[in-house]
């Protein structure tokens, strides 16, 4: 049984949306004649996910804030002992977001049918990652899916406010950076051209900082959509080369050399694979499997790299902490950490205290850049309009030599 969305008409002829479950197409169909409705279209939900993930698409799957939360209440069904169908029906029911829902009753289809959880996921691999599915397979085989639900919601909620933390911190400083060029641009197409109008018509050499200023206002205010085009041009072109694998591997490589980039990069990444690798390894997925998965959350490609050729050296009887120091890129408190787990049989304590200890750290560099970033962008702002300003009262100052 899966699950199908529908398009059908009722008696009145007012079409009529929604979901619901059956064995076929045809059954579907069948099942909304017999509630007086005509069906118009049938799709079942795996195939429309399928079909979209092929095709352009913005939302290439459920939030994280969605996935948080159908897993905390997954493992809370699951504790409870309610059954595994029951629990998915549940949680659609529960959930208000059309494609969720949809995803849920297509997941619970599968899981009806014979298949495994971890299969039902695996139809929709862009709204649950390879380590949501992964280390739902190794619970599913041990026997204990109930403890590694319940260990993959705190996961997912902990990396949904580890993402909302930094959203957060950004949004001030974006709103001064937009605020700042929208009030300067409109100073310099409307304002500016108004007040200094009245020295241009002198025979008098205006300063230099004021001729300048009025350049650029010109050129501003006849080129304003060639600029906009321009910056967007860059950016996207910007955004295009940073897809190909030579330079965006220059570039992160970039970030790991600078000064304060290189500890934040390191940071953030860190704390997604130790976070990631500690769930797996908890979860009885193994050593290699996990290490494979883990790399998968490394966006910078040089360190990502890295961890895959530490699971070669792994695979050849090297210690998981000897491979990782290997590259040198990774915290050697990290390094040290992991020793003294795979040492002491404690690997996956010792890599949450190490995930543990970088998001700290990278919560305390965040919150230092911002606290930097916050006045330095007011001073620059300042420092702008304090140019204009000169630019315009220079004129005047030297008014009288302008009237001679």
């Amino acid at each position: 049984m899966g699950a199908f969305e529908y398009v059908a008409l009722d008696k009145s002829g007012k079409e009529a949306k929604g979901l619901i479950e059956g064995d076929t197409p045809k059954h579907v169909r069948q099942i909304l004649r017999d509630r007086s409705l005509l069906p118009v279209k049938v799709t079942e939900v795996a195939q429309r996910e399928a079909k979209r993930q092929r095709s352009f698409s913005l939302r290439r799957g459920i939030s994280p804030a969605e996935l948080a939360l159908v897993t905390r209440q997954l493992a809370s069904l699951s504790q409870s002992g309610l059954p595994l169908e029951e629990s998915l029906l549940a949680v659609s029911q529960q959930n208000d977001q059309p494609r969720t829902k949809s995803i849920l009753l297509g997941v619970r289809g599968k899981v009806m049918e014979g298949h495994t959880l971890a299969d039902g996921l695996a139809e929709f691999p862009q709204a649950f990652p390879e380590l949501y599915r992964a280390t739902i397979a190794a619970g599913e085989q041990s026997g204990h899916l109930d403890v590694v639900l319940e260990r993959l919601a705190d996961y997912t909620e902990a990396r949904h406010e580890l993402r909302q933390r930094i959203s957060n911190a950004m949004i001030y400083p974006i709103a001064l950076i937009v605020m700042a060029i929208a009030i300067i641009a409109f100073m310099l197409a409307t304002v500016v051209p108004r007040i200094v109008n009245v020295f241009q018509n002198s025979a008098a050499e205006l300063p230099p900082l004021t001729r300048g200023l009025i350049a650029t206002s010109e050129f501003l205010r006849d080129n304003w959509l060639l600029v906009i085009i321009g910056l967007s041009a860059v950016i996207y072109g910007l955004w295009w080369l940073l897809q190909k694998d030579g330079p965006r591997r220059r570039y992160h490589r970039m970030l790991l050399s600078l000064p304060i980039t290189s500890r934040l990069t390191r940071g953030i990444n860190t704390a997604r694979f130790t976070r990631t690798f500690s769930i797996l390894a908890g979860s009885g997925v193994p050593i290699l499997d996990a290490l494979k998965i883990s790399s998968e959350v490394i966006e910078n490609i040089p360190m990502r790299d890295a961890v895959s050729e530490a699971a070669i050296r792994v695979r050849e009887g090297g210690s998981i902490s000897s491979s990782l120091a290997t590259s040198k890129l990774f915290p050697p408190m990290m390094i040290h950490l992991i020793s003294s787990g795979e040492a002491g049989g404690r690997l996956e304590e010792m890599l949450s205290r190490a995930a543990n200890g970088q998001e700290r750290e990278v919560d305390g560099l965040i919150a230092t850049m911002l606290g930097i970033l916050q006045p330095l962008l007011i001073i620059i702002m300042g420092g702008v309009v304090l140019t204009i300003v000169l630019a315009i009262l220079l004129p005047i100052f030297q008014i009288n030599d302008l009237i001679r």
